[in-house]
């Protein structure tokens, strides 16, 4: 579709990870005299060769393959989105990528992929974001989801079985689950695999047989708080379904976002291991500290923390200065919520403390700040403990 696309992976030789975040999609880039990507704003394109358009058309149609030669209209494919695909693709170590509009749009595109098979079936893992849960629970595509842990997902497999669904680290209680193994348990049926809170950076799901791997890009791939799209990481078979149903749906992603990604990107490995440093000392702090009960920290790091505090949750939404009170994550700037109130407001309660999410649970979402300062700020947030002659 465009040139970004003929740096292909058997032409590009094996690179790094930070390299990669730096180069890929925008190898074409000197070759033309250019060293920022270009954003190309248009929605339609000319061509005065109609027959051959026709033709085109026709053969994405057929596979949802990208076409050939000059692109066509902007719900087919854009230019500058493709190289944030290319390059996501490479970092996730997949064939391919197809992005959206927003986290849920990719979601429900890979839904409707598998339905449109007659395979409605989804077998899922909780905790999920809040969101991804209704989405499944409430039926809303015409899905019938069955709730699992990971060692029931092969009893739990039937003939209509469409996908597999897990997020690991989790949202947000940062459960981690064994993905290769996993992976085996689903046989032929795909694993989608929601990589947000982890990123390449830290692991790459395909690597470890997942079929699919979904980002919400306005977390960490942007990073600034500033764009919002998602993502499906997978082979060329599958991507081309999810081009059709991107086609035919609308829910495709502004340029101006897909350039905004691909800048993030570059940044990526860089921002994860920063923050993931923040957030290890924090987690060291609040573990040692009798205000919080409970501190929640994956095994493979990252910049995400949750923990539950012994007074009122609540209380610190309300005292926190330095650090944001909001939803989302993965910005350079630390972002705190309260699960139970927002990001998973709207799974039924009782789901929701079965999957680990306690009324008590904080989610922090750690930035590039100095350390010190957030926890001075965290330090002064949490709830004084109680003496007998009254509080501190």
């Amino acid at each position: 579709m465009d040139s970004a696309r003929t740096a292909t992976a058997s032409r590009t030789p094996l690179r790094a990870l930070a390299t990669e975040a730096v180069h890929a999609g925008r190898d074409d880039l000197a070759r033309q005299g250019l060293h920022a990507p270009p954003i190309d704003l248009s929605t339609t394109y000319p061509s005065y060769d109609s027959r051959g358009e026709a033709a085109r058309i026709d053969a994405f149609a057929a596979t949802g393959a990208e076409p050939d030669g000059p692109p066509v209209y902007g719900r087919l494919g854009n230019p500058t989105v493709a190289r944030f695909e290319t390059a996501l693709a490479r970092l996730e170590k997949t064939e391919s990528a197809v992005a959206f509009a927003s986290g849920m749009a990719a979601l429900t595109a890979v839904l409707l992929v598998r339905a449109s098979l007659g395979l409605r079936h989804v077998v899922a893992v909780r905790p999920l974001y809040g969101c991804s849960d209704h989405l499944l629970t409430a039926g809303l595509l015409g899905t019938e989801v069955t709730w699992t842990d990971p060692a029931g997902v092969a009893d739990a497999l039937r003939p209509d079985t469409g996908l597999v669904l897990v997020e690991s680290p989790a949202n947000p209680t940062l459960a981690e689950i064994d993905l290769r193994a996993l992976a085996h348990s689903c046989g032929s049926v795909p694993l989608l695999a929601d990589n947000t809170f982890a990123t390449p950076v830290l692991q790459r799901p395909a690597e470890q047989g997942a079929r699919l791997v979904l980002h919400s890009a306005t977390k960490y791939l942007g990073g600034h708080g500033d764009v919002m799209a998602g993502v499906v990481a997978c082979d060329e078979e599958f991507a081309g379904h999810l081009r059709q149903v991107r086609f035919a749906t609308g829910g495709v992603l502004h340029p101006l976002a897909g350039y905004l990604l691909l800048r993030g990107l570059a940044t990526l490995p860089v921002r994860v291991r920063a923050a993931s440093a923040n957030a290890a000392e924090l987690v060291h702090r609040l573990a040692a500290d009798p205000r919080v009960t409970r501190v929640h920290y994956p095994r493979i790091g990252g910049a995400m923390v949750a923990f539950e505090v012994d007074g009122d949750p609540h209380g610190v939404i309300e005292r926190v200065r330095l650090i944001t009170p909001a939803v989302s994550l993965g910005s350079v700037d630390t972002l705190i919520q309260h699960p139970a109130s927002i990001s998973h407001r709207i799974v039924d309660a009782e789901d929701r403390r079965g999957a680990g999410v306690s009324d008590r649970l904080l989610r922090l979402s750690v930035g590039l700040e100095d350390v010190e300062d957030l926890w001075t700020d965290l330090d002064q947030a949490l709830e004084r403990p109680v003496r007998a002659a009254g509080r501190y």
